[in-house]
């Protein structure tokens, strides 16, 4: 059996892509190999019905609603590589099976690297976070502190003082924020240390205190972390996919990539993490977009047969 379409990643924007497609009545596959990148997150927030829900809960209910469409089916694997044979791509999984299909949405996802500093990951997911938006209301009036290493330090720390008028920006170690910057940011009350992280204390992953390699500590309840992004899946293909400057994977406003038949959504195309609630309409987009080429295809070929 020939697919319409095989989306790959089982995140809102792929399980969103899968439903509209469903809908349309299209012979579709997500593949899911069920390792998010918001696995240490216990709520997620921003999406209006959703909002405070477990990503679990969230993915189950998803779940729950594709299985009323007979033409979606969800295979809990990885998939290993696509190809694209003449008008088709070959999906192949860890498993060595190997799916046809017309059409591709890349839906994988961005894994994030956090900053190489003692006990950090105890306490990221639970009092540390990297999206003020997703996180900055449940941390709202506590004493916070910015974690970041490069250019991205500036912008984190005023976006955060939207939350809190007690922070502090920690480079760690890092001369990243201009004279000009430090200015700015000091006029505004907002706390600067250059100094390089020791460690992080607290219990139950609850942030107590940073502590500085110069014996120095500051008492902080929370904040946010800068991390590095890159892409979840390492796919081996003959796509030949363009990448934006981020590091992302370059589509148009339908979710087009550079390559014809596939299409790009959520975080792996904004290159960093996007709320559940814009990662599932980027789902949506692509799906009515396959639909829609799907359509064109099907009349076009009966033209040419007439």
């Amino acid at each position: 059996m020939i697919l319409d379409c095989a989306v790959i990643g089982g995140g809102p924007a792929g399980l969103n892509a899968a439903l509209v497609l469903g809908r349309a009545r299209r012979k579709t596959i997500l593949f899911d190999d069920n390792k998010p990148r918001n696995a240490v997150t216990s709520e997620s927030h921003g999406f209006i019905t959703r909002d405070g829900i477990h990503p679990q809960e969230f993915k189950k209910i998803a779940q729950e609603e594709l299985s009323r469409y007979p033409d979606v089916r969800i295979e809990k694997q990885r998939v290993h590589r696509i190809n694209k044979e003449n008008t088709l791509f070959k999906v192949e999984t860890e498993n060595g099976e190997v799916y046809s299909t017309k059409k591709i949405i890349l839906a994988t996802g961005f894994k994030e690297v956090l900053p190489d500093i003692p006990r950090v990951k105890e306490f990221y997911g639970k009092s540390l976070f990297s999206c003020p938006f997703c996180d900055g209301w449940e941390l709202r009036d506590r004493p916070l502190a910015v974690i970041a290493e490069d250019h991205k330090a500036f912008h984190m720390a005023k976006l955060v003082s939207n939350w809190t008028n007690d922070l502090i920006i920690c480079t760690n170690g890092s001369k990243v924020l201009s004279h000009e910057e430090q200015v700015l940011l000091r006029s505004k009350g907002i706390l600067i240390n250059e100094k390089k992280i020791a460690t992080f204390t607290g219990e139950e992953g609850k942030l107590k205190e940073i502590q500085f390699e110069d014996k120095t500590s500051v008492l902080r309840e929370g904040g946010f972390i800068s991390a590095e992004w890159k892409q979840a899946a390492s796919l081996e293909s003959s796509l030949d996919l363009t990448f934006n400057e981020h590091g992302g994977i370059a589509t148009d406003s339908w979710q087009r990539t550079n390559t014809e038949g596939v299409y790009a959504c959520g975080d792996m195309r904004i290159a960093g993490p996007s709320q559940l609630v814009i990662a599932a309409g980027e789902g949506c987009m692509a799906a009515m977009s396959v639909n829609g080429a799907l359509i064109e295809e099907k009349f076009n070929q009966e033209e040419q047969q007439a």
